[in-house]
Order: C-alpha cells, then sequence, then structure tokens
C-alpha cells in the first residue's frame, strides 16, 4: 500500500483545506441534511455504512463529519478515546448502546489525543473479539514515518494525513462497500453449500 508524502498541516487550520474539497463541503445543499431518521433523500441509516469518528478537535471532528456525511455515510462522534470505548462497551461498565443495535463499519480515529492516543484506541479494538474486524483508520495532521509503520503493524486499515480530503473519504467508503459486498456474497454461499450438504444427507437418509 503506497502514502502520499505530504508536508505538515496544522489539525485546527482549515485554510489548509483545498478550495475545491471545501467548496463541496460546504456547499448549501450539501449541508442540509435533515436531522429526522426517517428522511427520503438518503437510503435509511440501517443502509449506510456507520461510522465512528473520534478526534478532541471540535473544528476537526465538524469537518470529518461532514466529509462523511457528504459521502452518503451515517456517523458518530466523540471527542476522544475514552468516549469511543465506552460508545463501543469496552470501557468496563454498561454500554449505553445495545450491543445487539450496534453496528460500526468503519472507525476512523485522530493519532494524538490527551489521555489516550489514537495509537492505543487501535490496540485496544484489536483485542476485542466484538470489534478486532472493524477497519480503524488513524489520521494524523504530522507525517511521522516510524508512527505510521507501528500503527500499520498493530492493524490498521489505513493511515490519512491531515486534513482529510473529500476523495480520501470516498475511497475508504468504496472500499468498504466492496468488502462488505464480499462478505455477504460468501456467506450466502456457504450457507447454499450447507442447505446442499443437507439435503444430500437427507437424501442419503431417505427421510
Amino acid at each position: 500500500m503506497q502514502y502520499q508524502i505530504s508536508s505538515t498541516f496544522s489539525s485546527s487550520n482549515l485554510s489548509a483545506i483545498s478550495l475545491a474539497d471545501m467548496a463541496e463541503v460546504l456547499r448549501p445543499e450539501m449541508l442540509d441534511i435533515s436531522s429526522n431518521d426517517n428522511t427520503s433523500s438518503l437510503a435509511s441509516s440501517t443502509e449506510l455504512l456507520h461510522v465512528l469518528a473520534v478526534d478532541d478537535s471540535m473544528v476537526d471532528r465538524k469537518f470529518i463529519e461532514r466529509l462523511l456525511r457528504v459521502s452518503s455515510c451515517k456517523v458518530t462522534v466523540v471527542d476522544s478515546a475514552t468516549r469511543a470505548l465506552q460508545y463501543l462497551g469496552l470501557d468496563g461498565e454498561n454500554s449505553s448502546v445495545g450491543f445487539e443495535d450496534l453496528k460500526i463499519n468503519l472507525i476512523m480515529t485522530d493519532y494524538s489525543m490527551p489521555g489516550m492516543t489514537g495509537y492505543e484506541l487501535l490496540k485496544k479494538i484489536k483485542e476485542s473479539s466484538a470489534f478486532r474486524e472493524i477497519p480503524v483508520v488513524i489520521m494524523s495532521s504530522e507525517n511521522i514515518l516510524p508512527r505510521i509503520d507501528r500503527c500499520l503493524e498493530e492493524g490498521a486499515e489505513d493511515f490519512l494525513l491531515k486534513p482529510v480530503k473529500l476523495a480520501d473519504v470516498k475511497r475508504l467508503r468504496d472500499s468498504l462497500m466492496k468488502a462488505e459486498e464480499r462478505a455477504f456474497k460468501n456467506m450466502m454461499h456457504k450457507r447454499d453449500l450447507e442447505a446442499n450438504d443437507l439435503y444430500s444427507q437427507l437424501k442419503r437418509a431417505k427421510i
């Protein structure tokens, strides 16, 4: 996997974001997203990819949330790794979200955060039997190769330099959609094989 090397950006400096991406995200029609879960302007929330975004910067949280919504993703944002663990129910206490109702397709987290870093959050998630298969993408305004390598070795799906671009989110979304389709096809194929095997057994037993 190749990573584009660019100069360091300030995580809170929106002026560094390309004008094309900013214009796309801040178009009035793009920002007019209904808070009504029953809206028909997008696919229902159960059909959308659900992304958990973790960042201690309010500016970055707002921006990544808008990027994700523009890319037709359902998004939940939290301001710390601790909050993310609480949301996932990995903090040792009861989660406020029912586990059976919690469907996360992707976790995007900032690397540098107070208290617990994105790298430490990544390790916690990969140690969890319930969530270790969820792709985790690390975001950082600092292009430090040892840091990138360490995150990838720990199981990160990707490492994005801030400011995250609309093209980055769309690429991740397209990759996840294809992975979901492959997983569904594999599951259906497995069920077909099991059904055929059961039918053969019943036939041999003349039931």
